[in-house]
């Protein structure tokens, strides 16, 4: 649970966002239907990267509803979009009447992936 939340394809899968990126990213906080903060999603356009960190203190129940997440941005890269664009759509099509939904106004830069990574997961 300290890692992106990854599900790796089999050589020849979907493409895929690259996981790695040490350059500014946009990124977003994700809360269940009672404003707990469940993880953050992140994108870089540069590198091609995004990826979704889950908040360790969320336990079994932001791993379980945090790969809703991974799996939208799994799906925006098949689809051939920017990772920025993904986040842009996570927003858009975000309704906070479901199990988790876009923290309204979070969405931030960082200076690098890892940043993130440690807002869900601090040491």
């Amino acid at each position: 649970m300290n890692e992106d939340l990854l599900f790796n394809a089999a050589p020849g899968g979907p493409p895929r966002y690259s996981h790695l990126s040490n350059k500014p990213v946009q990124y977003l906080a994700v809360a269940d239907r009672h404003g707990q903060v469940i993880g953050y999603a992140w994108a870089n356009d540069a590198d091609d990267a995004a990826g979704w960190v889950i908040r360790k203190a969320g336990g079994d129940k932001a791993f379980n509803e945090g790969s809703v997440w991974a799996i939208k941005l799994h799906d925006a890269k098949a689809r051939g979009l920017a990772p920025t664009a993904a986040l842009a759509e996570m927003i858009q099509e975000s309704d906070p009447t479901k199990r988790s939904h876009v923290v309204p106004g979070s969405l931030t830069e960082a200076a690098n992936a890892d940043v993130v990574r440690r807002l869900g997961n601090p040491t």
